[in-house]
């Protein structure tokens, strides 16, 4: 069974995401300050890359908390996450 966390640590989340090759993105059209995303690899055609400060803006002024996971269910490295109200 995987384990979740949820964590507000703006260097915790940067750290898992760039463990990861993820920088912060937020959706293309959604206004200043958007749906927020981590992205992994290329980025997606919906996806605009944004500076970790904007980032932990929005994060912060929409009271975000960001739930993952370290490890899949057979050990390798987890990217699942996701953005949930504190």
């Amino acid at each position: 069974m995987t384990e979740s966390k949820t964590t507000t640590d703006h260097d915790e989340i940067r750290r898992w995401a760039e463990a990861r090759d993820g920088h912060p993105a937020r959706v293309k059209g959604q206004g200043e300050g958007g749906i927020l995303r981590i992205d992994f690899g290329d980025p997606e055609d919906n996806l605009e890359e944004i500076d970790w400060n904007t980032f932990f803006e929005i994060f912060d002024e929409n009271d975000l908390a960001f739930l993952y996971q370290e490890k899949t269910q057979d050990g390798g490295t987890s990217r699942f996450n996701k953005f949930v109200d504190r």
